[in-house]
């Protein structure tokens, strides 16, 4: 039987597109090197921005550099012997540690959500005008601190000229300061978690402290290792509250390692053993994070 000429399909018009056979097409897992044009730009600013500056600082640190006289001379890795004979820097190492102890654990056990609002607001001010509010709260005379202590019947005291009270100041600023990031990232993490598993808690009678336990602190385990992981390296490149506030006094107590590099490199231009001072950072820096992750891992594996 033949269609009719007025139901039959219409052919399609010369000027479509001819269809591709599957014979043609790149098989699955074909890789073209053309793709790489459209990554090409990101790697160019990523060579040039971190791996050259990189591969230039650890080259740096085996030369004795010196700025002023435009003098460098191989040294090897004496630069490294005298940074572990160095006591100032030995002393910046253990000031950095026991910052990064007073101030990481205070963050990750931000599991509240309360006052969210006023928390963040400090997160956005700069290290600046965090240290001129701090500078004003110490003073050593009209100060809040000042009126507070002297009401409590103490003597005048000045916490940031005391060696004992100098990086204990500066932890304190610096959660004050930072205190809403960790926050808003744990009050990311509660939102996630499903209301159903608390209901279900609820009608097997389970405590609060049960339902943190067994709910909440399981559910907010990556968020506390991104946690861990951020304010390591936030806390372990320290420098404008203590350059603003102490200057690294009082006897260096309150010194970290990169104002140790900044003044070796750009006050005294010993740059080879500024570049020796930055790699043991990076190094410290790369040690923690891997040893957190690791941590991670295996509680995971758990």
């Amino acid at each position: 039987m033949t269609i009719p000429a007025a139901i039959a399909a219409p052919e399609p018009p010369a000027t479509s597109p001819r269809a591709v056979p599957l014979t043609e097409l790149p098989a699955p897992g074909n890789s073209r090197w053309s793709n790489g044009l459209f990554v090409l730009p990101f790697l160019i600013v990523y060579l040039l921005l971190l791996i050259v500056p990189l591969v230039y600082g650890w080259w740096l640190s085996l030369r004795h550099a010196d700025l002023l006289t435009g003098t460098s001379e191989l040294v090897g890795f004496k630069n490294y012997v005298e940074l572990w004979r160095d006591p100032i820097f030995l002393g910046s190492v253990r000031n950095t540690f026991v910052f990064i102890l007073m101030t990481t654990p205070v963050f990750v056990g931000l599991l509240a959500a309360a006052l969210r609002a006023i928390f963040f607001g400090a997160s956005v001010l700069s290290v600046t005008v965090v240290t001129l509010i701090w500078r004003l709260v110490l003073m050593p005379d009209r100060g809040l601190f000042a009126n507070v202590w002297r009401t409590l019947g103490r003597e005048p005291l000045q916490p940031l000229g005391v060696e004992g009270l100098s990086l204990v100041v500066l932890a304190i600023v610096t959660i004050w300061w930072i205190v809403g990031f960790p926050m808003m990232l744990f009050l990311a993490g509660l939102q996630q978690i499903p209301g159903e598993l608390y209901e279900a808690a609820a009608l097997d009678n389970a405590g609060r402290w049960r339902t943190f336990a067994s709910i909440t602190l399981p559910s907010l385990r990556r968020t506390v290792a991104l946690v861990i992981v951020i304010e390591i390296v936030l806390q372990f490149q320290l420098f404008g509250q203590s350059w603003l506030l102490t200057y690294g006094g009082p006897n260096n107590s309150s010194r970290p390692i990169v104002q140790f590099i900044y003044e070796k490199g750009f006050r005294e231009w010993t740059v080879g053993y500024s570049a020796a001072a930055a790699q043991v950072l990076f190094a410290l820096m790369l040690v923690g994070v891997l040893v957190q992750m690791q941590i991670s891992r295996r509680r995971e594996a758990i």
